[in-house]
């Protein structure tokens, strides 16, 4: 198995194998994460082993049980990890904007700027949302649903119903996620992070606007 490293570091995607070297155990855990994102993106969750996982890594496979006990809890993990730190990333951002537009803004490009730093761990965390297992697509709703939740919180329109402010979220949430995911399948990605933030941005802001 021949795998692309990504050249961003070990909070992002892809890092390095370490050949041996021997990293504090909150540092190893990080590599193991950012390697078993890219892996997991690579090859599918069933056509993975631990073995393929541990030589991307440039670890044996006893350091890798230290860490995790089986396949499953190490996916379990990443995307745990993914969507936390998403969430975190974006809402942050919004915090920090002074208006409605700006919060609507800096959301969406801390989000384009988070998928293009952790494009593997994207991708893992939209398959496990259509994934047959229960626990996979539990996990990756309780990130479209956190996200949506918060959205919603920031759909202020006289009037408008509890429920109403969520299903528009969940459109948002969906038209981003969409555009990003097309965004990462184009091998030539012609349009560059900037420009789809400021299209994205420009979709949701004029739909937004148009609500009463």
């Amino acid at each position: 198995m021949t795998l692309n490293i990504h050249p961003s570091g070990p909070n992002s995607d892809g890092a390095a194998p370490t050949d041996g070297e021997r990293l504090p155990a909150a540092e190893r855990r990080q590599q193991l994460l950012a390697v078993g994102r890219q892996v997991f993106a690579e090859n599918g969750y069933h056509d993975t082993a631990m073995t393929h996982m541990a030589k991307a890594a440039g670890v044996t496979k006893p350091v890798l049980y230290q860490h995790f006990d089986s396949k499953r809890e190490l996916y379990g993990a990443i995307l745990t990890d993914v969507g936390d730190r998403l969430t975190e990333t974006v809402f942050g951002a919004a915090l920090q904007a002074d208006g409605p537009r700006d919060q609507v803004r800096m959301g969406i490009q801390a989000a384009v700027k988070f998928v293009a730093a952790n494009p593997y761990g994207f991708q893992v965390l939209l398959a496990a949302g259509s994934s047959s297992d229960d626990e996979w697509h539990r996990i990756a709703q309780v990130w479209r649903n956190s996200m949506a939740q918060q959205v919603a919180e920031l759909i202020v329109v006289d009037g408008m119903t509890r429920a109403h402010q969520e299903a528009l979220a969940y459109g948002f949430v969906g038209m981003v996620e969409s555009m990003m995911s097309r965004w990462l399948e184009d091998e030539d990605r012609q349009l560059d992070a900037d420009q789809l933030a400021d299209d994205l941005t420009a979709l949701a802001w004029s739909g937004l606007r148009g609500l009463s």
